[in-house]
């Protein structure tokens, strides 16, 4: 191993948000753990407001995955980063790929036990088999294969910016996609909750992007809130509570130590849950663990109910509020 004064360190993480939250603690473990070292981030250009200042990166890569000829370019551009350590926390072959266009001296990348795609675990010259269980921690541990002793589990997570209108009394926030239907819950419930929460002094807000509106204009006593990336983070630090899915608006409140819900289906809250132990996490008896892309809603996010999550959200608020 270098000094760790010499040599950048460039982090690879394209997507998605919820992934990049959780990466976000092993990029400041290793500028805590070497702070004279350049740390250079790789990352889709659609997820770069939670990058936005930043003061563990010192630089932020858009790349955008449209494929070889944009790959070749980016190899360009990496290669003149003069890395001397990369971190592939992305897990794929893809990802694996830009490591080695960087030609760093050493490519830290998951053993194929964890990795996403096993393969990908070839183009590393430095395979790690983390233990977890949470990715976050997973994370962590990847950084620390390189000698990082300062190690952080908390997310630095920029104040983003206000957008479109939210209710000026109490609200608790939900966005009601996830990346795929079968962590979803069902729409319908999503309206009885805000007519329970009513009855509580709360309102429902749904954050979603535009194109997606349409989707919840029927929800006659949910709040829409559409707005950007920036938006979401603005409204999530404004909101009294939060009520995700296994998805990115979720693992930014837990970040953000937001009181409130994951409600979880088929995927494991023990490596995808809030993570930071200020939300209470909702799962059906007896779930199947799978990360199959259901294309409809999975059984088990049915079983969860309005009055469960409504108990559950209430005594989130009152731990906060003791």
């Amino acid at each position: 191993m270098t000094r760790a004064s010499e040599g950048a360190i460039l982090l690879i993480r394209l997507s998605a948000m919820g992934d990049i939250v959780h990466t976000l603690p092993a990029a400041a473990t290793l500028k805590k753990s070497f702070p004279d070292r350049k740390l250079l981030w790789l990352v889709a250009p659609r997820w770069m407001p939670l990058l936005a200042g930043n003061p563990y990166i010192n630089e932020v890569i858009p790349f955008e995955r449209t494929g070889l000829v944009a790959l070749r370019s980016a190899s360009r551009r990496i290669r003149q980063v003069a890395a001397e350590w990369a971190f592939d926390f992305q897990g794929l072959v893809y990802s694996a790929l830009l490591g080695r266009a960087a030609r760093a001296k050493v490519l830290f990348g998951f053993d194929k036990s964890v990795a996403r795609e096993p393969l990908a675990s070839l183009f590393y010259t430095r395979r790690v088999a983390v233990a977890g269980p949470h990715r976050i921690e997973r994370n962590v541990q990847l950084a620390a294969a390189a000698g990082a002793q300062e190690l952080i589990y908390d997310a630095w997570i920029p104040e983003g910016s206000p957008e479109g209108e939210l209710p000026p009394g109490p609200f608790v926030l939900t966005n009601p996609f996830a990346g795929w239907p079968g962590k979803e819950w069902p729409l319908v419930s999503f309206e009885l909750l805000a007519q329970r929460l009513r009855s509580e002094g709360l309102q429902l807000v749904a954050n979603v992007p535009a194109n997606r509106a349409r989707e919840v204009a029927k929800l006659k006593n949910v709040h829409v809130h559409i707005s950007t990336l920036a938006g979401l983070i603005d409204a999530t630090r404004r909101a009294t509570a939060v009520i995700g899915l296994d998805s990115g608006p979720l693992h930014l409140a837990a970040a953000l130590r937001k009181p409130g819900v994951g409600l979880f289906g088929p995927t494991d809250p023990l490596r995808t849950g809030p993570f930071g132990g200020s939300m209470t996490v909702l799962r059906a008896d007896e779930t199947e663990t799978t990360y199959k892309r259901h294309a409809r809603i999975h059984a088990s996010m049915k079983a969860i109910t309005v009055d469960a999550v409504a108990s559950a959200l209430l005594r989130s608020l009152s731990r906060v509020a003791v």
